[in-house]
């Protein structure tokens, strides 16, 4: 049975070799040409010179903009009679989100009535000190003297209108929670029947434009040096793992968690559609300075083998060579190369180990 297998693994190596490298039109120690049609096959990578960057990765998750969210307080007490929305529901600027039965709308209304009635009463006097006067049987003090009782009852009937409007204009008992901005409810701490008070120090919604997210991320110690405000962002997230989203470093918190280890940093991320949701997690990518000037290359293209890394360089004439290198330092997806290759080299990245075995055999 092991024969069997053995066989089996040598034969569909062959097979997989064969039909990747096609047939060689020359074979001369450490290289052999491929055809065009086998190149348009495979994943060619050219060499970059990295220019004094570096990208830089880092774990981050989504919060809403705080520059954009309101928290809601109720400013009376009463009994929720009624809740409009929901966790996670859109909602528009002025829309009501829930109801409260007030005795306190109740004194506000009083309160507008009486200053009103008040404010009729101090009308009519000013004119009957302006006839009084008029006719000479009154003197100019008290004509004044009912000018500014008017103009205090005036005061007083606008405050009492205003205080009414502020707590939802009700006339009727109710108090409404309108929300003052459009966006999306993201926090919920109110239920039916809820009893509350005034000075209640918990907001009952949070709502937060979502046209745009902050992405906190986490920056290793190791790292404070390279990374500052301005620095591009390539944001990706489990949710899309075919979307990037592009942001720039707006701040960097100077403070490094005991904990942790970590220093955040605020990244503002445009998100059309609102495919971004607060509390996600994600991976950024950050292009920083570097003092490391070396060719680059996607890591995928290296061939590590017997202590060594090797690459496939693939010259103009279609000619494949085994390279030693050098690494001089590694990124998750990048390898800067001290030795070995230079910018504008062309590098195999695909079935590459199948090329190389077959090229260590000649």
């Amino acid at each position: 049975m092991q024969n069997l297998y053995k066989y089996t693994v040598i034969i569909t190596a062959t097979s997989l070799l064969l039909a990747c490298s096609e047939h060689k039109t020359a074979v001369t120690n450490d290289k052999f040409a491929i055809t065009d049609s086998l190149i348009s096959r495979l994943l060619i990578d050219t060499v970059q010179q990295a220019n004094g960057k570096t990208e830089l990765m880092f774990s981050a998750k989504i919060t809403a903009n705080e520059e954009r969210r309101s928290e809601l307080f109720p400013m009376v007490s009463g009994t929720v009679n009624h809740i409009a929305v929901r966790l996670g529901d859109q909602v528009s600027s002025g829309q009501t989100l829930a109801t409260l039965n007030s005795s306190e709308m109740a004194g506000f209304d009083k309160d507008v009535i009486a200053a009103n009635a008040e404010l009729k009463n101090a009308e009519r006097a000013v004119k009957q000190a302006e006839q009084l006067f008029q006719s000479g049987l009154s003197s100019a003090k008290e004509l004044e003297e009912a000018k500014n009782d008017y103009q205090i009852k005036k005061a007083e009937a606008k405050r009492a209108s205003s205080v009414l409007t502020l707590n939802g204009g009700s006339s009727t008992g109710l108090y409404a929670i309108k929300s003052p901005v459009s966006g999306f409810v993201i926090e919920k701490n109110v239920t039916q029947n809820m009893q509350l008070r005034g000075d209640n120090d918990k907001s009952l919604f949070t709502i937060a434009d979502l046209s745009n997210v902050w992405a906190m991320i986490n920056i290793y110690e190791s790292d404070i040096s390279r990374v500052k405000a301005g620095d591009e962002v390539s944001l990706s997230t489990l949710s899309y793992p075919n979307q990037v989203f592009k942001g720039k470093i707006e701040k960097l918190y100077n403070q490094v968690d005991q904990d942790s280890k970590v220093m955040n940093a605020r990244v503002v991320i445009p998100n059309p559609g609102f495919l971004l949701k607060p509390g996600m997690l994600g991976t950024v990518k950050v292009s920083a300075n570097s003092a490391v000037d070396l060719p680059v290359l996607n890591a995928r293209a290296v061939i590590f083998d017997e202590n060594k890394n090797y690459v496939l360089v693939l010259g103009q004439d279609h000619k494949v060579k085994i390279r030693e290198i050098e690494i001089g330092r590694k990124t998750a997806d990048k390898i800067y190369i001290s030795k070995g290759v230079q910018a504008g080299d062309r590098i195999i990245a695909s079935k590459q180990v199948f090329l190389f075995e077959s090229l260590k055999t000649q």
